[in-house]
């Protein structure tokens, strides 16, 4: 694969990453161009979400169950 391909691959989204092994070589290729600073900010981000996620659900939760 040449640095132009790569670059390509990376930048310009097509069919390929809907796939099994695109979607695995895009994640992989990410994975090398972030820095460890970038891919901590992204998993506190995630972590932030899920904990917003999960509060949102246990509010439905409360809601939902009959007063008593």
């Amino acid at each position: 694969m040449t640095k132009k391909e790569l670059h390509a691959l990376c930048t310009q989204p097509s069919w390929q990453w809907c796939t099994f092994e695109g979607a695995e070589l895009h994640t992989l290729l990410l994975g090398l161009q972030t820095t460890f600073r970038e891919k901590l900010e992204w998993l506190e981000a995630a972590e932030t979400l899920t904990l917003q996620l999960r509060a949102g659900r246990e509010k439905a939760r409360t809601r939902k169950s009959p007063a008593r």
